[in-house]
């Protein structure tokens, strides 16, 4: 079992940034987020994958130019940096380890291991 921890979550104003960290007990090869506002279902937000056969970033649509996922040399730790915050990005934010064989990057059931999840509000 894979132990998965979320931190950095909080309240900002429109327009400012976030930086969340997610946290594993060992390495894996690839980490996503994932973020679930009220009311709606949990959607994919940025995977990164650093496998020797399957290696790059992945961002949904909504994110894109605003999120920058990247893990430091120790592949233990996972950041997500959340500039250009709108009120639409409240939600809370979870983190996810542990791929899947051919899953897809945004897809939930596509990861074995899961934090508790971080709160991020971001008002107008």
């Amino acid at each position: 079992q894979v132990h998965v921890e979320e931190s950095g979550g909080g309240s900002v104003q429109a327009g400012g940034s976030v930086r969340l960290a997610c946290r594993l007990s060992r390495s894996l090869s690839c980490v996503g987020w994932f973020r679930q506002a009220p009311g709606k279902e949990r959607e994919g937000v940025a995977a990164i994958y650093v496998d020797p056969n399957h290696r790059g970033t992945y961002y949904a649509d909504s994110v894109k130019g605003r999120f920058t996922v990247s893990r430091d040399n120790s592949k233990t730790n996972v950041h997500l940096q959340m500039n250009s915050l709108t009120p639409e990005d409240t939600a809370m934010y979870y983190c996810a380890a542990g791929c899947r064989h051919g899953a897809s990057w945004s897809s939930t059931s596509g990861y074995y291991h899961w934090g508790q999840g971080t709160q991020v509000t971001v008002s107008s």
